[in-house]
């Protein structure tokens, strides 16, 4: 039977086995405002809440690190007012929720390319790191401008530089030296890849989120639309992780 223990500390139940590393897909944003009739960008709105309960509930679980896939490189071809919209929340989120967050410890992060973040985007993400970079809590790791492929792709042309210089030689090519190469690679080695990827909206498929990373992540998707995933779903992903057995290839 799936029991939880206790948090002493934080008074909330947690899990008896707790993924060190989550991924989330925060899909559904458009098709929950839809549902409303409101605008797409009230569904963006909204899931920047939910991002916030949800990494709330992570920290207090003991979570150690949680990577949220919040633009893609192909989300570009979005209307420009939503792109710009959804560009704007980082400033939103660091003005609203980053102080709070740093009272509880959380250490934020970012994976992706930054070349072609907007100024205020980049340094409301840069002053959140800066100002969390000491706390030895939840790792809230935001995947913004980010691709997988193009992740590998870099990492394949960094070391394809290094060879040229002599610092390495095609043999020594192994799974550790690309890991070491990707942009997870600021996370401490034991936590790169995933241990569970959660995926909202009902959408089956990873959408080029951490693909080398997710090789024996387990993988659990919901229809529920990222705006109303909550603290009981995001237990009842962990519920489902508890019940999964991780043999890596083994028996």
């Amino acid at each position: 039977m799936f029991k939880f223990k206790m948090n002493r500390k934080s008074k909330v139940e947690v899990p008896q086995v707790v993924p060190k590393h989550i991924g989330i897909i925060m899909d559904g944003n458009g098709r929950w405002a839809k549902k409303r009739m409101q605008p797409r960008i009230m569904g963006h709105k909204s899931g920047m809440e939910a991002l916030h309960k949800v990494a709330k509930v992570a920290n207090d679980m003991g979570v150690q690190v949680l990577t949220v896939y919040a633009f893609s490189t192909e989300n570009w071809s979005r209307p420009e007012s939503e792109v710009t919209f959804i560009m704007n929340l980082p400033v939103d989120f660091y003005d609203k929720y980053v102080p709070e967050l740093h009272r509880n410890n959380v250490k934020i992060q970012m994976i992706g390319d930054t070349e072609r973040l907007p100024q205020g985007t980049f340094e409301a993400l840069k002053k959140a790191e800066d100002l969390t970079k000491l706390n030895t809590g939840l790792i809230l790791n935001f995947a913004l401008n980010y691709g997988g492929r193009a992740e590998i792709i870099s990492a394949v042309q960094q070391i394809a530089q290094e060879i040229l210089d002599a610092k390495y030689s095609p043999g020594m090519i192994n799974e550790q030296l690309i890991s070491d190469h990707l942009q997870t690679h600021t996370l401490p080695r034991t936590l790169r890849d995933p241990d569970l990827i959660i995926r909202t909206s009902g959408e089956l498929r990873l959408s080029n989120f951490l693909p080398w990373q997710a090789a024996y992540s387990e993988l659990y998707f919901t229809d529920v639309l990222w705006p109303d995933f909550d603290e009981k779903a995001f237990r009842d992903a962990i519920l489902a992780y508890n019940k999964r057995q991780r043999r890596f290839g083994g028996v």
